[in-house]
């Protein structure tokens, strides 16, 4: 690691002397500007490249390795991609988990954010004390927020409690693996509507009202404003809201890790948890598989990206089509 360090580091300074040297070369106006650019721009550069462009590149190269944090990586190709075709856990259990994840949560907290921010948007009583309210658990610690919950959903928690007294029933929330994951998926939605809340709503209070003025002397309702003024117009925030959504949710691990730790049966392991399992918590660390799980995450990450942002483009052709 040293080694690899070190080579970033000489790579980051070569190129450094090279974008001097080459604004020597330059005409003095613009040869100014692109070095006092470049000079603001330093820091940031170093501090990415270092933490971030050669932590990522090492990562990758990991991923081809044997390695156990006690003995230097042994380099063994493609093979930790093959074995983790046929592990058991990453097959059965975490890319379903993780699947199940963000189809649930994504499109949930998307649909109860714009209608809430839809609704807060309107000239309601209290409304600035709601908008408050519902952002609340966005600056509240995931962790607090996870044992907040655990204690709620715990088999002598209050949710059951009340079950028992209106139902005379009780759930095994957290310890039923038929339940355990959707569950976390409410926590989730309900921690997280409060920021895709406030974006929706700065978004909104930003429409031209013309276009509702427009709309309203066209003789469309208020359904047919909402369908084909608000969400055309809101299609880019749409797209950032869930795309912004949809990594998080890919990359789900404190709710998992505070309130079930993969448990029960591996019912709530996801790729995240599971990187962090096989590199910091077995006896015997498997960085190059973590590594491995990483990338494929990474990868499914940016294809469900370009998925949505044609799904919601193409929505929005259709809708300027009709």
């Amino acid at each position: 690691m040293q080694g690899f360090l070190a080579v970033g580091v000489r790579a980051g300074l070569v190129v450094g002397v090279l974008a001097i040297i080459l604004a020597l070369f330059r005409p003095y106006i613009v040869r100014r500007e692109w070095l006092t650019a470049y000079i603001f721009l330093l820091p940031y550069l170093f501090t990415f490249g270092l933490f971030s462009a050669i932590s990522v590149a090492y990562a990758f190269y990991l991923s081809f390795t044997k390695y156990d944090l006690f003995s230097p990586p042994q380099w063994i190709g493609i093979q930790q991609y093959v074995r983790l075709l046929t592990n058991e856990t990453f097959i059965k259990h975490a890319i379903p988990n993780t699947l199940k994840y963000v189809i649930g949560v994504v499109p949930t907290q998307t649909v109860i954010s714009l209608v809430v921010a839809f609704a807060l948007d309107q000239k309601l009583k209290f409304r600035r004390f709601f908008r408050t309210a519902f952002y609340v658990p966005s600056v509240t610690s995931s962790v607090v927020i996870s044992l907040i919950f655990l204690w709620l959903f715990a088999n002598t928690g209050i949710v059951n409690m009340i079950l028992m007294s209106l139902f005379g029933v009780r759930v095994d929330w957290l310890t039923n693996p038929n339940t355990a994951l959707p569950t976390i998926m409410i926590v989730n939605i309900w921690s997280t509507i409060g920021t895709m809340m406030l974006i929706f709503l700065a978004a909104l209070q930003d429409i031209p009202t013309e276009l509702y003025e427009a709309a309203a002397i066209d003789g469309a309702n208020r359904l047919q404003i909402f369908r084909y003024v608000t969400i055309p117009v809101l299609r880019p925030v749409i797209f950032f809201v869930v795309t912004i959504g949809m990594i998080g949710c890919f990359q789900v691990f404190d709710q998992i890790y505070v309130m079930t730790a993969g448990g029960p049966l591996d019912s709530t392991t996801t790729m995240a948890y599971l990187i962090y399992k096989w590199a910091f918590q077995s006896t015997t660390p498997h960085m190059g598989r973590a590594s491995a799980v990483a990338f494929i995450l990474a990868l499914m990450i940016l294809a469900a990206t370009i998925l949505q942002r044609r799904i919601i483009e193409g929505a929005g052709a259709q809708v300027e089509g009709a």
